[in-house]
Parts: structure tokens; sequence; C-alpha cells
């Protein structure tokens, strides 16, 4: 199994239950990112491993490529001094350490190729993780505008809101049954009656001709201390 495919299968699986338990998308896209994360030191470990088997390996392969040659120098030696049977025996020693050192090659082979795709991998992983942390900054901007306005629509929509503005509306209901109330007391009182007009004219008259009476009376007693001045 790839180290993408562990990975989608480990946050499928947690992401899965995160929506059955109806979590908000902050916490999701901070999971993610965590198993990113725990996946990229989990290969940056691998690959310290991995770089540590190779040193080993190298250091093997330089000590058996070491014995190879002194073997070959041993035989040539023995053949030199007529010891055939010596140099049998140091060219079996040779093919033994060669035949290591073939495996050990094919090992360090196998080595370099899996170092290559754990190397493609980080690098993957390392861009994905930048990208999913670039992304974590959007979704909670957006996560934090849509709560506050879900809360403010929460809020225009409660029943509790309605109660309150019906509480307004009865007020005012009240108000304009005392305004009406004063108005009723006012009504009748700014226009006269047709028989309180008549009245009116009949006093005014009667009270015109006393004036007139009292005029003369007052003429009569005015008039002669006038001429006399």
């Amino acid at each position: 199994m790839g180290i993408f495919s562990r990975l989608t299968d480990i946050v499928n699986s947690n992401l899965n239950a995160l929506l059955d338990r109806a979590q908000d998308p902050e916490k999701i896209i901070r999971l993610i990112i965590q198993e990113m994360e725990d996946t990229l030191v989990e290969v940056r470990s691998s690959a310290v491993r991995s770089i540590a088997e190779r040193k080993e390996l190298e250091r093997r392969a330089g000590q058996l490529r070491r014995e190879h040659d002194d073997w070959e120098r041993k035989a040539e030696l023995a053949i030199t001094k007529g010891r055939e049977d010596l140099a049998k025996g140091a060219l079996h020693a040779k093919a033994r350490v060669s035949h290591t050192l073939q495996e050990i090659e094919t090992q360090l082979a196998h080595l370099a190729d899996a170092l290559a795709h754990q190397n493609e991998d980080i690098g993957k992983l390392q861009a994905k993780l930048a990208d999913a942390k670039a992304r974590e900054r959007t979704i909670v901007a957006r996560h934090k505008t849509a709560s506050s306005r879900l809360k403010v629509r929460a809020q225009l929509y409660d029943d509790r809101i309605g109660d309150a503005f019906a509480r307004f509306e009865q007020v005012e209901r009240a108000l304009d049954e005392v305004e009406g109330k004063v108005e009723a007391y006012d009504l009748g009182r700014g226009k006269k009656g047709l028989k309180e007009e008549f009245a009116d004219l009949e006093a005014d008259s009667g009270v015109q001709e006393e004036l007139e009476k009292l005029k003369s009376r007052l003429g009569n007693r005015i008039g002669p201390v006038s001429a006399k001045a």
C-alpha cells in the first residue's frame, strides 16, 4: 500500500467519524492537516532508517571488495609459489565473497530505489501540506463568517424577537387608545351648536341695547358740563 493510499484511508475513516458527529469544518480540516503532518514525520523517519541502512550496506560492500581483492591476490601468490591447492582455496573464498557482495549490491539498488520514492513522496506531501494549511485559513475565515451570519439570522427569526415586537405593537395600540380618549374629550367643544349661536346673538343684542341706554344717560349729564367748561 502506498503512503498516500494509507493516508487517504486514515483520513477518510476519521472524517466519516467526525461527519457522523456533525463536527465543524475547522476540526475536520485540522484533522486532515494533523494526519498529513504525522504521515510526513513517519515518512521522514522511515527515510532516516533507510539512509542509515544504506550507509551500513555501503560500508559492508567496501569491506567485501577489499576482501575480494585480497583473496585474488592470495590466489596469485599461491600460483607463483606452486601451491595450486592454496590457489583453489583462495579462489573459492573469493567466489563466496563475490556472491555476498552481489547480494549486498542488489540490496543497495533496491534501497536506492526506495529512497528515491520516499524523497518523491516527501516532496508531494510537503506540497499538499502547504496547500492544506493555506486552504485551512480560508476555510476557518469562511466558517467564522458563516457562523456569525447564522447567529444573526437565528436571532432575526427567533420567536423571542417576534414576541418582543408583538409587545411593541401592544404598547402602540394602548397609546392609540389613550390618545383617542383625549381627542374624545375635545369632541364638540371646538364648534358651537345652532342654539348656542342664537343664544349668544340674543345676549349680544341685549347687551348692545343696555350700552346704548347707558351712553344716552351719561351723554345728557356730560353735555352741560362740557359746555360750561
